[in-house]
């Protein structure tokens, strides 16, 4: 229940539920500043230990990575430090030659067990005040680039920006390719229907142009089902981009964002435990916390080193994803995009070429159709006798039965049951008379060809 090993009676309690456990380690000291790389704290008068304040980055203790912040330093070169300032502390270890035998006691700290309320509400108020006093920052030993008016948290705003670009894009191309495909349906549409007025068509030199016409149709038709196939692709790339590519980033910088503004809440309760250390050192009062071991600052040390590796990180993940997705921005949709008017172009090239013939030598040209119009396919001739009928002939039995029982002729409509059916019979037979005188005056007036010219 106790631990005698400061000299004065220590309470489990007092460790937070923190283990500790002993160990060993050489570190290579740096030849250029004859250094470890650790800045220690505690000692003398007021707290019975030594402990690791900060590791700094690429030194030979970080190299190591044995020591921690918050971990206990026992013995340097197996020479009690118990008793002994830190400032003697460090220059025992200055005085030790090319490297440095520690003997320390590992703090076993959970990172969950620092996060407290305190911290919470920190990084709250991080999060609504984002800009700081250059003397903030300077105290607490990180440059203001990285953790104020950090640029990387203000790309989130150009990115929701480069986001809606991108949607606009990506809408107008799926509305772009709905729009051809509804085209190659037309086309499709014109090709069975040209095909189907050659068919009928009696002129065979008319006949042929304009199957021909149909077939190209046709034709254009299934390139422009292959271009659909070969730019769908390139939406997909982009819809890639959009809903892939710009969240992944955002999230990432957006997590960078909480990290940073929890080192930052830890990096403040740092300075505020500092603060009340040298408040009660300097009126000479003893802190209960310091003189029995000091284990809630060491917890929020570790605390601390952990949030500033996790920021690092996140930092580094965030600047290689940004520099990505601006590679992809400039590089790979300058591309794409100057492959769909390539594609296009390419298209609308190929049918002109083959609207106009083509390699097909052999073939007359597509244009003008000559078409007769005097003799086509719709013109129609009665297949029946046209006969007089007097009008004593109306009171005959068997005209009302004809009339009763029509027979229906291909160029005659059905003749209507009413009064006056008679009467209808009888203008349908001079209609016919009529058109007949009609054909032969146009048969001995008009008998050039005329030319269609369906350009």
């Amino acid at each position: 229940m106790y631990d005698y090993e400061y000299g004065d009676m220590c309470f489990d309690e007092d460790k937070m539920g923190m283990k500790v456990t002993s160990g060993v380690v050489t570190i290579n000291k740096d030849p250029t500043t004859n250094l470890i790389g650790i800045t220690i704290g505690g000692g003398p008068p007021h707290c019975p230990c030594i402990y690791v304040i900060q590791v700094s980055d690429n030194s030979p203790a970080a190299v190591d990575g044995t020591l921690e912040s918050g971990d206990e330093l026992l013995a340097i070169n197996n020479e009690c430090v118990r008793g002994h300032t830190k400032l003697q502390v460090a220059q025992m270890i200055q005085s030790s030659v090319d490297r440095v035998i520690l003997k320390y006691n590992k703090l076993h700290a959970d990172a969950r067990q620092g996060k407290t309320l305190d911290i919470v509400l920190k990084k709250v108020k991080h999060r609504l005040v984002e800009r700081m006093s250059a003397t903030t920052a300077d105290s607490l030993g990180m440059s203001r680039a990285i953790l104020v008016n950090d640029s990387l948290v203000k790309r989130l705003q150009q990115l929701d920006d480069m986001e809606q670009s991108y949607r606009h894009l990506v809408d107008h191309t799926e509305r772009v390719l709905r729009a051809f495909y509804a085209l190659t349906q037309c086309f499709k549409e014109f090709g069975d229907t040209f095909a189907e007025i050659g068919a009928r068509e009696p002129q065979p030199r008319a006949s042929e142009a304009l199957v021909r016409f149909a077939e190209y149709h046709r034709r254009m038709e299934r390139q422009g089902l292959m271009l659909i196939k070969a730019l769908k692709p390139i939406s997909r790339s982009f819809g890639t981009y959009l809903n892939k590519a710009i969240p992944d980033t955002k999230q990432t910088i957006r997590k960078y964002a909480d990290v940073k503004f929890e080192y930052l809440s830890y990096c403040l309760k740092v300075k505020e435990l500092d603060d009340e250390e040298i408040t009660y050192c300097s009126a000479d009062e003893p802190l209960y916390r310091i003189e029995t071991g000091n284990y809630e600052y060491r917890l929020v040390l570790r605390c601390r080193q952990l949030a500033r590796k996790r920021f690092a990180a996140l930092r580094e993940d965030v600047l290689a994803k940004i520099e990505l997705l601006e590679n992809k921005h400039v590089h790979d949709v300058v591309g794409q995009l100057h492959a769909i008017a390539s594609h296009m172009a390419s298209y609308n090239r190929e049918i002109s070429w083959m609207m106009l013939g083509g390699n097909n030598v052999s073939e007359p040209p597509l244009f003008p159709i000559e078409m007769d119009l005097t003799c086509t396919a719709f013109q129609y001739k009665s297949v029946q006798p046209v006969s007089e009928l007097n009008q004593e002939d109306f009171n005959d039995e068997s005209i009302h039965n004809q009339v009763d029982n029509p027979r229906v002729y291909r160029d005659l409509p059905p003749v209507l049951k009413n009064n006056d059916s008679v009467s209808a019979l009888t203008e349908l037979s001079q209609l016919c008379l009529d058109t007949d005188n009609i054909d032969n005056e146009i048969n001995t007036t008009s008998s050039s060809p005329l030319l269609l010219d369906l350009k």
